[in-house]
């Protein structure tokens, strides 16, 4: 992709998804993720209806009136977005990839995080971490965020949810908001989610394709693994083999709902041919 193109995709990434944050995310993120807790602003005079137990007894002898103490909420927060980048997001039957709805998602947070001068960072993942961007605040960061989610290419296609978790643990020693955007095609991540969940506020965006669950009888077929890249002959016209790929990507997805449920962290399903948008107000308004 030369670079005209690319400036030309991440403006027109950026206008829709600012948008978004602007006009619909930015009020739902504030009251949703607090921040560390109240810290002190100012004094000023007593007024009818304050908090005697907010009173400055130091000020209020010394100019003979009472005052209390004012607090305001202590904003700035830190929030990690962490994109699987492996071959299986590469995958679309309708109009856009999963990648492509991964990089909309992100933006619309790291937008909406910008909002409340929150600092954003990013780890794109296959079963290696691929790239790490420390957090910073500010537009142009967010739009280098959007530009490596639109040209990175990944080393491997592989997926290990697991060894992301474990990264983001050693780096990020501060509690942080954590978004994991995958398709969660992957299994045994549960222990590194629970330690992870422990110290961050971590949520899981599933986003899938409705023809993923199933393979249709289309009898003898040449298939390629995203994934290993390996091709192999595939017979769906045996009932036996749709019910076996079926039932391994059922398993999937119930791992995905266990493993965060039982770790206290967020999910939330978000299919491609959909809107995310719609989905993802949802989830913050039941949670804040």
């Amino acid at each position: 992709m030369d670079t005209k193109e690319l400036l030309k995709k991440v403006r027109k990434i950026e206008i829709k998804t600012r948008r978004l944050s602007d006009h619909i995310f930015g009020g739902e993120y504030h009251s949703t993720f607090k921040g560390r807790g109240m810290t002190f602003s100012e004094v000023r005079q007593y007024q009818y209806g304050d908090d005697v137990r907010n009173i400055d007894w130091n000020v209020t002898a010394r100019t003979n009136e009472p005052h209390i103490k004012v607090f305001e909420e202590e904003r700035e927060l830190t929030m990690m977005l962490m994109v699987d980048v492996s071959g299986s997001e590469f995958f679309g039957t309708n109009a856009q990839f999963k990648t492509e709805i991964l990089t909309e998602i992100a933006a619309t947070l790291a937008f909406s995080a910008t909002q409340n001068n929150d600092k954003i960072g990013l780890i794109l993942f296959s079963d290696i971490i691929e790239l790490y961007i420390p957090p910073k605040k500010g537009r142009s960061h967010v739009l280098r965020i959007i530009r490596e989610l639109i040209e990175f290419k990944p080393t491997s296609k592989k997926t290990d949810i697991s060894e992301a978790l474990k990264f983001l643990s050693n780096v990020m020693k501060r509690k942080a908001i954590v978004f994991v955007l995958s398709d969660f095609m992957a299994a045994n991540y549960q222990h590194n989610l629970k330690i992870a969940a422990g110290r961050h506020d971590i949520s899981g965006i599933r986003v899938y394709d409705k023809h993923e669950a199933y393979i249709p009888n289309l009898g003898m077929v040449n298939m390629q693994d995203q994934e290993t890249g390996n091709y192999m002959m595939v017979n769906t016209a045996s009932k036996k083999v749709r019910m076996a790929y079926s039932k391994y990507y059922t398993n999937n997805v119930q791992y995905f709902k266990d493993s965060f449920s039982k770790s206290g962290a967020g999910a939330v399903d978000c299919r491609v041919d959909e809107s995310y948008v719609k989905k993802l107000l949802g989830y913050f308004k039941q949670r804040g």
